[in-house]
C-alpha cells in the first residue's frame, strides 16, 4: 500500500499520469512472467496488475478469457502468482504490484492466509472483481491490516452510494471501468469518461485509474487527460498472442508497445 501511495504522490508532484499494464500470470508461459514484469518497468510502467487465472472470468472479454485458459492449462495457481511476485521483489523493491482476479481462488486459499501470504510476497494491492464493497468490509480490513490496498471497480452504472462505499473502503487507487460489459470490448467515449471521472472525484480523494477499451497510444493519451492512471490489458495480451502465433519474441514487442504508450501519455500537461 505504501508503494502505491508513494508512486501516485511522486507522479502527481511531477504532473505525470501512471501507466498500469495488466497481463495474466503464466501466459504466454510461466517462465516469462517475471521477465515480462521487469521489462515493463524498463519500458516505463508505474504499477503492474498481475491477473490471477480463473476458470470463469465473467468480467473479462475473450482475449483475457483465453489467457486465463492457457495459464490454467499450464497448471498456474494462486501460489505461483505469489511466488512470481516474490521473485520480482528480489530485483525490484519500488514498483507496486496489484493482484487482480476473482474471489474463488482466494476463498479456497483462505482470506486471512491469502492476506498474509500476499503481504509476505511483496504484493501491494488486491482487486477482486466479484467482491462488491458491501460484501467486502471484513476482507478489506484484513488486507489493510497487512499493509495491502483493497482496490475496487466502479462502472458507468455505479450509483453515488456505491462511489461513497468504494471511496471509504478502498485504498491505493480506484479502477473506473470506462465501458459497460466485458474487458477489451466496445468504443471508448472519452467525453463520457471525463464526466464520470469528475463525478467520482466528488466522492473520493483516491487516484482514479481508467481501463477497458484502451488499445493504443491515442486512446491512452485521451484517457490520461482525465484520469490519474491508464490501465491497459487486452491490447497487451492480444499482442502477445500475435507474437506467439508468428513465433516471434514476446518480451521485446511488449516493451516497445508500452514504451510508445508511455511517450504518448507523457505528452499531456
Amino acid at each position: 500500500m505504501q508503494r502505491l501511495q508513494q508512486t501516485f504522490d511522486q507522479l502527481k508532484a511531477q504532473g505525470r499520469k501512471a501507466l498500469v499494464p495488466y497481463f495474466t500470470a503464466g501466459d504466454p508461459s510461466p517462465e516469462l512472467t517475471v521477465e515480462l514484469m521487469q521489462a515493463m518497468v524498463t519500458a516505463g510502467v508505474d504499477v503492474i496488475e498481475l491477473g490471477v487465472p480463473f476458470s470463469d472470468p465473467m468480467a473479462d472479454g475473450p482475449v483475457i478469457q483465453r489467457a486465463s485458459e492457457r495459464a490454467l492449462a499450464l497448471g498456474v495457481s494462486l501460489n505461483d502468482c505469489l511466488e512470481w511476485v516474490s521473485q520480482f521483489r528480489q530485483t525490484n523493491q519500488t514498483t507496486p504490484v496489484v493482484l487482480m482476479g476473482y474471489a474463488n481462488p482466494i476463498e479456497r486459499f483462505g482470506q486471512q492466509a491469502f492476506a498474509e501470504a500476499a503481504a509476505e510476497a511483496g504484493v501491494d494491492g488486491v482487486l477482486v472483481v466479484d467482491y462488491p464493497p458491501e460484501e467486502s468490509e471484513d476482507f478489506a480490513q484484513m488486507l489493510k491490516a497487512k499493509g495491502l490496498a483493497p482496490i475496487f471497480l466502479l462502472a458507468p452504472t455505479s450509483t453515488e452510494t456505491r462511489m461513497d462505499q468504494v471511496g471509504r473502503l478502498g485504498a491505493g487507487y480506484l479502477y473506473y471501468v470506462s465501458l459497460k460489459g466485458v474487458t477489451g470490448a466496445g468504443h471508448l467515449d472519452t467525453e463520457d469518461v471525463a464526466r464520470k471521472v469528475a463525478v467520482v472525484r466528488q466522492h473520493t480523494s483516491l487516484p482514479i485509474g481508467v481501463g477497458f477499451g484502451i488499445s493504443d497510444a491515442a486512446s491512452a493519451k485521451a484517457v490520461a487527460v482525465h484520469a490519474d492512471a491508464v490501465v491497459i490489458g487486452s491490447a497487451i495480451i492480444k499482442l502477445m498472442e500475435q507474437q506467439v502465433s508468428e513465433q516471434k519474441p514476446v518480451v521485446p514487442a511488449v516493451s516497445h508497445f508500452l514504451a510508445g504508450i508511455r511517450t504518448a501519455i507523457d505528452q499531456i500537461s
